[in-house]
């Protein structure tokens, strides 16, 4: 071993001694666009367990109006944020024009066995991750527990059920309907659809298969196309003044709907708190039950983003630890995507006075485990989900048939594909 004299290590500790002090480094200030209320307090959150972290945070409209900035900004290769939230249905349209950051490659693929299954088929492709789930929406069924007593009638377990009891409804209470049919909206028709078998997309790179009319549909359409001729259901458009009266007043005995939809209801029904009743959505085969998501949303990091890595820790922490999982769950409200969290008896055990105490995210959390894993969304899914509301909306609104839609679509969809490039088959 080489000897090192004590007079040479004197002058060298002197040396150091003089030298100035290296300066920590600066906090990264991470951008950020999302529409979640009060997101700063999470952000917050986060700065205090990464000191190196501060937001900037802004509301660039919610979905649509967003995403039309955020794709002027990818397209201009500026004013693009670090951090993006997006609707889950939305994340692989971004990723078809490279406007993602590949999360694998900031050491994210740890993190897949953290997330329902079928949430973190929807943020990636093959060992491509290209957001992190947020939170979901499996469907459900919120019902009138007081309609039902007063009519003899269970939450349907099955299709079969509920068309009866629609039709039943109908004779004994002509001023009340089992539940509205929003046709009208894309996403509510996409999730009910997921749910009794429809696999509408198959991607791979530029190549798509694309079979929305299929036995799924043809089953789904003959079954709706019976209850609308017999006008056993309401087809007015949701979300509407109407609307949320009607189900206030107790029009709709029935609201199908997401994980979501609870704490969506208490906000604008409060005259009829107490009143509901949350139930897993009914079955085409109750020995083999299934389901399918509508809504939920995910945060990505943008390929033009100059802070990759820390926005990847902002975002491993944010979606991935316990503490901003619960907050987001109790504050926010939204449906977890943390398996933990989904298993946690604290929160499964949860009453909530709007529904008569019942614990509501224990139907949410079964109905999230029948969520099927092989849905994939098309890479333009703003047009596509537009375009299903449109012609289902228009044959719920003003005549025709179902079926018929559904050829539409097909047409119209494989035509759009081709003109963006895709190689289709059918």
């Amino acid at each position: 071993m080489k000897k090192i004299h004590r007079r040479s290590l004197l002058a060298a500790s002197a040396f150091a001694a003089l030298a100035p002090r290296a300066r920590a480094a600066e906090p990264v200030t991470l951008t950020v666009w999302s529409w979640l209320p009060n997101l700063q307090v999470e952000l917050d959150m986060c700065t205090a367990a990464n000191p190196g972290l501060k937001f900037q945070l802004t509301n660039a409209g919610q979905a649509g109006p967003e995403y039309a900035k955020l794709r002027t900004a990818l397209k201009a290769g500026t004013g693009a944020p670090d951090i993006v939230q997006l609707e889950l249905d939305m994340v692989r349209s971004f990723a078809q024009v490279r406007g993602l950051a590949d999360l694998a490659q900031l050491g994210m693929a740890d993190m897949s066995a953290q997330y329902v299954p079928y949430t973190w088929q929807e943020v990636t492709e093959g060992r491509r991750i290209n957001a992190l789930p947020w939170d979901s929406g499996p469907m459900g069924q919120i019902y009138r527990e007081d309609i039902a007593k007063a009519h003899g009638f269970e939450p349907p377990r099955t299709w079969d059920e509920f068309a009866d009891a629609a039709k039943a409804l109908r004779k004994t209470s002509p001023d009340t309907y089992l539940t509205n049919a929003t046709f009208s909206d894309g996403g509510w028709v996409t999730g009910l659809l997921w749910q009794a078998g429809w696999r509408p997309f198959q991607v791979d790179g530029d190549h798509l298969t694309i079979r929305i009319k299929s036995d799924a549909t043809q089953r789904f359409a003959a079954y709706w196309q019976k209850l609308i001729d017999a006008r056993a259901v309401d087809t007015s458009a949701g979300f509407t003044t109407d609307w949320y009266q009607s189900l206030a007043r107790g029009r709709y005995a029935i609201w199908l709907t997401a994980a979501w939809g609870p704490v969506f209801l208490s906000q604008f029904a409060q005259s009829s708190a107490g009143k509901w009743r949350a139930a897993l959505l009914p079955q085409w085969n109750a020995a083999a039950p299934s389901n399918g998501n509508y809504g939920g949303s995910a945060l990505a990091i943008t390929a033009t983003s100059q802070h990759k890595q820390e926005a990847a820790t902002a975002i491993r922490w944010l979606l991935g630890q316990s503490a901003p999982a619960r907050a987001f769950a109790s504050k926010q409200f939204l449906f977890p995507v943390l398996d933990s969290l989904l298993k946690d008896q604290s929160f499964l055990d949860t009453p909530y006075p709007f529904f008569g105490g019942q614990a509501a995210n224990q139907v949410f959390a079964k109905a999230s485990s029948q969520v099927g894993t092989d849905f994939q969304w098309s890479p333009f899914n703003d047009y596509f989900v537009a375009q299903i509301g449109n012609e289902c909306g228009a044959v719920a609104s003003s005549g025709g048939s179902l079926e018929g839609a559904f050829d539409t679509l097909q047409a119209r969809v494989v035509r759009f594909a081709r003109q963006q490039g895709f190689t289709v088959a059918t």
